[in-house]
């Protein structure tokens, strides 16, 4: 096993991976160093683990500490300072900080960012979104802005209530969307702001522009363009669990899935087909297929935990339906490649337009409106 190791490591160097000491390097057996791009740096206590990991070109590992990375996949320039990665998924020059946690179902899009000590799971964090310190932010999808100097950011001490006692045995039918998918997706959007030291209880959402004060617990959703502040409630009653009544988590619930696919088809007719065939760009082609198919597991996910929670209420998950709506844009693989984000900011108001009716088409037709 040792021996291989360093077999490993002789031939990541000889590709031109930066190895800082190879004495705090570990690859387990499957590691797959063709998935370990030249250029990448691998700091001291870098532990690489499964066959689907991969580090792109000028990827960093382990800048501030030791990192894990299970079968995660972090593209061009990402950087990981420390903590865990495990079935995630970053694109170009997204950064976790020291301490991270982030764990299966994860996608951090172009420059998405966190601070130390944040953890995320089956968590979306659109381009540019920025997250502070000490987060725990799981099961929601966040957009919102135009740029990595006008973006939408959530503060530090933020919480995410992902978990609720309803029922018998309590459920997770509690994603949030914050902003959406269909208008998102052309960083044209205002940004949002969710105020530290504050937590939201989902399912829940936040439109556009709108910014939720710090020091609060939002039970309730939010508009575009508006500013929060509820104040807090003092309740001491008998407490028993409640069958409470679905609709309204049933309504969140389908209409976040239908997100998830409107992001999915986006990667799979948009990002995916622009991208050309040349090896030059296989690097960017691997994370992206990654992204597409990390949204895939995102829609199972929410659709067990759904089903979950209507079963104990005696009702039938609504069918969702697998729409394959075409994508009206002009989409072409040229070389050399136009950066995503670049291509997006160019696009003319009418595509736009027609961009985001064709992504809401798909979140609308994602499933049985008789349900709802």
């Amino acid at each position: 096993m040792l021996e291989n190791l360093e077999a490993k490591l002789d031939m990541l160097e000889v590709k031109g991976v930066t190895i800082v000491d190879r004495r705090q390097i570990y690859l387990d057996e499957s590691a797959d160093v063709s998935r370990i791009c030249r250029g990448a740096i691998l700091y001291p206590g870098t532990r690489l683990i499964g066959a689907r990991t991969f580090v792109g070109p000028g990827a960093k590992v382990g800048t501030e500490g030791p990192a894990v990375l299970e079968n995660a996949v972090i593209g061009e320039n990402a950087e990981v300072a420390s903590g865990y990665l495990k079935e995630a998924v970053m694109l170009r020059n997204a950064r976790v900080g020291s301490s991270a946690h982030i764990r299966v179902g994860t996608l951090m899009e172009e420059e998405a960012s966190t601070a130390h000590a944040v953890g995320l799971k089956h968590t979306v964090l659109m381009s540019f979104v920025t997250m502070g310190s000490l987060i725990n932010f799981c099961d929601g999808l966040i957009s919102g802005g135009k740029s990595r100097r006008e973006h939408t950011e959530v503060g530090s001490g933020f919480i995410h209530f992902n978990f609720t006692p309803r029922g018998q045995n309590g459920d997770k039918a509690t994603p949030s969307l914050i902003g959406d998918v269909a208008h998102g997706v052309f960083l044209r959007q205002r940004r949002i702001f969710l105020g530290g030291l504050s937590g939201i209880v989902g399912p829940q959402k936040v439109g556009f522009g709108s910014c939720t004060v710090a020091g609060q617990v939002l039970r309730r959703e939010v508009p575009s363009n508006r500013l929060v502040g509820d104040v807090p409630r003092k309740v001491d009653k008998d407490f028993y669990a409640p069958l409470d009544a679905p609709s309204r988590i049933l309504r969140l619930n389908l209409e976040y899935i239908g997100h998830l696919t409107a992001l999915r088809a986006w990667y799979r007719a948009v990002r995916l087909a622009r991208i050309p065939s040349g090896p030059e760009y296989e690097h960017i082609r691997i994370v992206t297929q990654a992204a597409s198919e990390l949204l895939s597991v995102g829609i199972d996910e929410r659709a067990e935990r759904l089903q979950q929670f209507l079963e104990e209420r005696g009702i039938r998950i609504p069918t969702l339906l697998c729409v394959n709506l075409p994508c009206p844009l002009k989409i072409e693989a040229s070389s050399p490649y136009l950066d995503h984000i670049e291509w997006v900011k160019g696009l003319s108001d009418v595509d736009v337009q027609i961009g985001a009716s064709w992504l809401q088409s798909i979140v609308e037709s994602s499933y049985a409106k008789e349900t709802v």
